[in-house]
């Protein structure tokens, strides 16, 4: 493996485990809500109902699920090897219910007018994937 152009300094991407439980039930048609009872780990199960509220107008429960969603991904990215810095790339599909999560946290904050959570929680978004802004905003 060539380390021309790779960055010696910053930190290999985290990558979280799959969820096949949780990817197979809300394939069959499986509601978030139901799921977050069996599998309250999982951080695309809060985001889903995050991004559910969300859109109904449900600022102050969105922004409680998306606030469960993240602190459930942090611990996941730790356990991870994750050390609060470094990739978290959108690309590894089980990162992407953490990213969501951090996603639907930043909106929820902005409806409620937290502008400074709002910019550290963009910050995050970008340090982890400068392209999952972008992704978040095409899923909705």
């Amino acid at each position: 493996m060539s380390i021309v152009g790779q960055n010696l300094m910053e930190p290999e991407p985290t990558l979280l485990p799959a969820e096949p439980e949780v990817s197979e039930s809300l394939a069959t048609g499986e509601e978030p809500v139901d799921l977050a009872a069996k599998h309250p780990e999982s951080s695309l199960v809060w985001a889903l109902l995050a991004e559910d509220a969300l859109d109904q107008g449900y600022t102050v429960e969105g922004y409680a699920y998306a606030r469960v969603g993240y602190h459930r991904g942090l611990d996941a990215l730790r356990g991870s090897g994750w050390r609060g810095a470094g990739p978290v790339p959108w690309s590894h599909e089980p990162n992407r219910g953490f990213l969501r999560a951090l996603g639907a946290l930043g909106q929820a904050a902005a409806a409620i007018g937290e502008a400074a959570e709002v910019e550290r929680i963009m910050q995050l978004l970008r340090d982890c994937d400068p392209s999952a802004a972008e992704s978040i905003s095409r899923l909705r």
